[in-house]
């Protein structure tokens, strides 16, 4: 399975320059912990960093800073680990355990964004596949009843 398979196609994005109560608001209005930090000066939005709602608590809020004294580009994450669309979800899960990060934009062959993926998508989709394994084992044994009573 590739990560562009399993990944959240619907990434709320917002420029450097935006304020924290935007960014704050932003993750309410779409129920999101986190937002992409993009450049939208090419053909598509290129991921900077990442905002999320802990660092919004943990380097502002907590440290007593006025989110009105800082825009997204002063705290994001800098370090922006990414993960192609046709990367193998095991590729993508081994980058994410790397560096302990629970969301990893998911770009194409320009660099550009096309999605993201949490560890929500993850638990998700690997909660399908054991509840398809629970199936397969349901199946085989009324299979086996129906043919020795």
């Amino acid at each position: 399975m590739r990560s562009g398979e399993v990944c959240n196609r619907n990434v709320v994005i917002m420029s450097k320059d935006e304020t924290i109560q935007e960014a704050a608001r932003l993750m309410r209005h779409h129920h999101v912990g986190s937002i992409l930090v993009c450049d939208n000066s090419g053909k598509g939005p290129t991921p900077l960093g990442i905002l999320t709602d802990r660092d919004i608590v943990v380097e502002l809020l907590a440290e007593g800073v006025a989110p009105d004294a800082v825009c997204t580009g002063d705290i994001m994450t800098f370090e922006l680990l990414t993960t192609h669309e046709e990367d193998d979800l095991e590729q993508t899960l081994e980058k994410m355990l790397s560096r302990a990060i629970r969301r990893i934009p998911v770009v194409d062959d320009n660099a550009k964004v096309v999605g993201i993926l949490s560890l929500d998508d993850l638990l998700e989709f690997f909660a399908e596949q054991f509840n398809r394994l629970v199936t397969l084992i349901n199946a085989g044994l009324k299979r086996e009843q129906l043919k020795r009573p």
